[in-house]
């Protein structure tokens, strides 16, 4: 049961991720574009940075899911 549950909340890290990074990707468009005025292309930019910061927050990957595990059987070894 609880393997389900890491499989789900890994798989919302995911997409949380995956929504920051096209906000990113999408206010650093912004922040670069000559066209648009300056208060809109530092609020871009400072936008970019939170973005980037909740990116890496919700990054998953095979090792986060392994360290758990590692972390889950020791735990249990330790019973």
């Amino acid at each position: 049961m609880d393997t389900i549950k890491n499989l789900g909340q890994q798989a919302s890290e995911s997409f949380q991720g995956s929504a920051s990074t096209a906000s990113k990707n999408t206010n650093e468009n912004v922040a670069k574009d000559s066209n648009a005025g300056v208060g809109t292309r530092v609020s871009a930019a400072k936008d970019a940075v939170g973005d980037k910061m909740d990116e890496q927050k919700h990054e998953v990957g095979p090792l986060s899911l392994d360290a758990h595990t590692r972390s889950s059987n020791d735990l249990l070894g330790q019973v």
